[in-house]
């Protein structure tokens, strides 16, 4: 049979009416219906009698089955038919998917759309597109890629293309609406501002283009600010594991010592005790054998034998006097405390070893200062450089401008930080009065000034030559083992910290810790009068000597 007869027939002609596929190895049975060989030998396995699932013939024997040759070749050719034709037609035909434009003049199935016609206001698969691209009237027509909701391009009023932009209005229009309404406003071609909005676009892309990589930069600066305050953290952790071990080995070592020493005076006690003793058994001994003897010689009946030998027993045997001979018990008074003190000069050690590192840690921050001549109070005298500042005695005419201090002699530093880290020293040598620390930008200048943190002030001061104080909320008062020659100060503004130092003896004088800083900071000084000459030594800003 050709193929061209096998396709007068139809696609359910070629199918198995048990698994309902074009058949395979099609078998007839002797009521002449076909199966696919394996579909009608599986259904009499297991169903008996045997019955024909088409027309319900029942066979009291099981039939024999023969492939039916004409059968298989016609499903063969129709099977290769129906694949070639769905191949052919999948090729040539998209289907419109979710999300694409239909074809307008699709029946039934409707077909992508290739272009939509701005004068037809409809979008063409290709296809129907071809009239557009043949026929010479409407190769005019002006085609895009395809878009819907084509009627938004005409205009409402006028039922015209929008095919102007109105600059004044800021609008799309139609012919009509250039001559009627919008008569004197400046009016351009579409392409004309397109040109002009997608130049715009281009830039503000550019500028977009522009926040984005500043932002990935500022990524890149918060992940290796992260990277530094990890290795920050691990080296502190290291450091601080390192002392404690190093304190904790002291301890024990002071302990054991301690311990030994206790041990120590009692075994030389129980020594003493034991050589007492053993000197008393061996006396003991002797007068027990000397009472043995007596006892013998008094029951003696020679009377020669006990006067001969009378002298010699009667006196007692040589002894030690032992009256005096006292063990006495060893006084541990002072040993715990003398340990402890030792043990407090290796903690002192270490301490002066921490600070030395945390000095020479916030000396990295080290910034350079000059005082603001614009903030001193009229007694001020301050140096050319702006680096030294000490109180005179004359009040200077100068205006009074609402950033200098009009009682209080004191001074602001030129310099201003609202982030990060920043530390400086100060020259007090020779001073017996001073004031030293940070200050925020609102704060009061005039009159008598109160230095608290809630008035924006943080300062340590020197008063009496001998009395250090701290202006907490309550101030408190400073016990210090040597008076500071230079003063550092420092300040982490994010963890609002402000620790004064003695720079020489690398020891932490005082810290305020968990400030709230909203402002900008000025680093603040204040050189107290000159008390009659006692106080003329001036504050200086000293350049930061990075210790070793």
């Amino acid at each position: 049979m050709s193929a061209a007869a096998s396709c007068l027939l139809t696609e359910d002609q070629f199918l198995c009416c048990i698994c309902l596929d074009v058949f395979t190895d099609p078998v007839s049975t002797p009521c002449g219906h076909n199966f696919c060989k394996t579909c009608i030998t599986k259904h009499w396995d297991v169903n008996v009698p045997y019955q024909c699932p088409n027309c319900k013939k029942v066979f009291y024997t099981r039939p024999e089955l023969q492939v039916n040759t004409f059968i298989s070749e016609v499903a063969a050719q129709f099977r290769q038919s129906a694949q070639q034709k769905a191949s052919s037609s999948s090729s040539e035909q998209q289907v419109t998917k979710p999300g694409e434009v239909p074809c307008d003049i699709c029946t039934g199935t409707k077909l992508k759309a290739l272009k939509s016609c701005l004068v037809c206001l409809e979008s063409y698969c290709e296809t129907h597109l071809e009239p557009h691209l043949t026929r010479s009237a409407l190769k005019r027509h002006q085609l895009i890629d395809p878009v819907e909701n084509l009627e938004g391009r005409m205009c409402p009023k006028h039922d015209k293309l929008l095919e102007l932009f109105c600059k004044t209005d800021q609008t799309c229009v139609c012919m009509l609406c250039t001559v009627l309404n919008h008569k004197t406003h400046d009016v351009v071609p579409l392409k004309e501002e397109y040109e002009g909005k997608k130049a715009e676009l281009g830039k503000t892309d550019a500028e977009i283009q522009q926040m984005i990589q500043k932002r990935r930069l500022k990524i890149e600066e918060i992940k290796h600010s992260v990277e530094l305050s990890k290795e920050d953290a691990d080296r502190e952790t290291a450091d601080g594991v390192q002392v404690f071990t190093a304190l904790k080995e002291s301890v024990e070592r002071s302990q054991a010592e301690l311990i030994d020493t206790i041990k120590e005076k009692q075994r030389k006690t129980e020594k003493q005790a034991e050589g007492f003793i053993k000197e008393l058994e061996q006396e003991i001994s002797e007068l027990k054998k000397r009472s043995t003897e007596v006892k013998q010689l008094s029951q003696s009946e020679d009377h020669l034998h006990l006067l001969q030998s009378f002298t010699s027993l009667n006196a007692a045997p040589p002894t030690k006097d032992w009256t005096e001979v006292t063990v006495h018990p060893p006084s541990y008074e002072g040993t715990v405390v003398r340990a402890v003190n030792q043990l407090e000069e290796t903690l002192s050690k270490q301490m002066t070893k921490l600070f030395e590192a945390e000095l020479k840690r916030v000396q990295q921050s080290a910034v350079d200062l000059t005082l603001d001549p614009d903030t001193a109070q009229t007694n001020l005298i301050l140096s050319d450089d702006g680096k030294q500042v000490k109180h005179g005695d004359v009040r200077k005419k100068l205006p009074d401008s609402p950033e200098r201090f009009d009682y209080c002699a004191c001074v602001l530093a030129k310099q201003s930080f609202s982030s990060g880290r920043f530390y400086y020293e100060v020259q007090v040598k020779g001073k017996t009065k001073w004031t030293l620390g940070v200050a925020r930008e609102s704060i009061n200048r005039k009159g008598d000034i109160t230095l608290t943190p809630q008035n924006g002030f943080w300062t340590i001061w020197l008063r009496n030559e001998n009395e250090y104080k701290a202006h907490a909320d309550p101030a408190v008062r400073l016990s210090l083992k040597s008076r500071p020659e230079k003063v550092g100060v420092f300040v982490d503004y994010e963890e609002g910290l402000v620790s004064f130092y003695d720079v020489d003896a690398a020891a932490l004088l005082y810290s305020f810790t968990g400030c709230c800083f909203t402002e900008k900071l000025y680093p603040y000084f204040s050189p107290c009068n000159n008390d009659a000459g006692k106080n003329s030594a001036p504050l200086i800003i000293s350049p930061v000597n990075h210790t070793e």
